[in-house]
């Protein structure tokens, strides 16, 4: 039953792996061992657009991002993804983004970057990996205070939604919001991840959002369709995973981080709940940073 989300997950790997390279479906499909047809129409089922749409727009996303953050001439960014002239490169860079590669660079803006697919989601397997994991082979959650500084987060924030899932599948566009999340990736809060998300109050309700965090001064263009809220400082409980295997762990280590989080009595460390930062964060990067959900918090009268 998950044979092949694990194999297009290895598709998109290897795709990305050698964007500069003209990956090709003949070459992807002797690597792993399957035919083209087969290759072709899993990754199609599962990520709903063509393998040869996908390598499109994720080269045309990284070109940009090159000519976000380099010097390198365009003709030779074009030339590095595979474009057969700086002509060629400008009508794609128009037809993804509304806007020619000269005037993208000299006036960088939010646009709708193509995020490298991911067909696992966070909650994707959480009841297939809960019967297969038991707790007591999870190493145990860290329990640390930092402080957060005062800072604006730039996203959207859905009261009808509590969870990741739930989020997307109430009608937000995730390539869209993502990918322009990524193309603002330059702007976030340093020593944060990304693009992050969490839970916010209002009005006893408990809703979803997801953006990035950027700080207390920035004043440039929120795009459409998201808002930009502030947050003041505060000191926040981190209760942490360290990093872990996406695919066999994910759902048996979001519970428990998630249960020590809700169930947590700050009293013992000297803290209260701070109910007036009506929000929690989550933040997701298994391979990388792990799991863990933060919870602000005020030191006790």
């Amino acid at each position: 039953m998950y044979e092949w989300n694990e194999m297009v997950q290895l598709m998109i790997d290897w795709v990305e792996r050698h964007l500069t390279a003209n990956p090709s479906l003949l070459n992807m499909s002797k690597h792993l061992g399957y035919s083209p047809y087969y290759c072709s129409r899993q990754f199609n089922s599962l990520t709903g657009m063509t393998l040869r749409d996908y390598i499109w727009m994720r080269k045309v996303s990284r070109a940009a991002l090159e000519l976000r953050d380099t010097d390198g001439r365009v003709l030779d960014i074009a030339m590095k993804y595979g474009f057969s002239s700086q002509e060629a490169f400008t009508r794609a860079f128009v037809k993804a983004f509304g806007v020619t590669p000269s005037a993208y660079r000299k006036a960088p803006r939010p646009i709708p970057l193509a995020k490298r697919v991911e067909v696992f989601s966070p909650y994707h397997y959480f009841m297939k990996e809960r019967d297969q994991m038991s707790q007591g082979q999870l190493q145990q959650v860290e329990i640390r205070k930092e402080f957060i500084q005062a800072h604006k987060f730039i996203g959207v924030w859905d009261i009808s939604s509590q969870s990741y899932m739930q989020f997307w599948e109430n009608g937000h566009d995730c390539d869209e919001i993502c990918g322009t999340l990524e193309s603002m990736s330059n702007l976030v809060l340093p020593g944060h991840l990304e693009q992050t998300a969490g839970w916010f109050y209002e009005n006893g309700q408990k809703g979803y959002f997801y953006g990035i965090p950027v700080s207390l001064d920035y004043d440039g263009k929120i795009p459409a369709g998201m808002e930009c809220r502030e947050f003041p400082e505060s000191e926040y409980l981190i209760f942490h995973y360290p990093p872990f295997d996406y695919l066999k762990e994910n759902g048996a280590v979001m519970r428990i981080v998630e249960e020590a989080a809700w169930n947590f009595d700050p009293k013992s460390m000297g803290y209260e709940w701070d109910e007036d930062i009506k929000q929690d964060y989550q933040q997701h990067f298994p391979e990388g940073y792990g799991y863990a959900v933060l919870r602000p918090v005020k030191k006790l009268d």
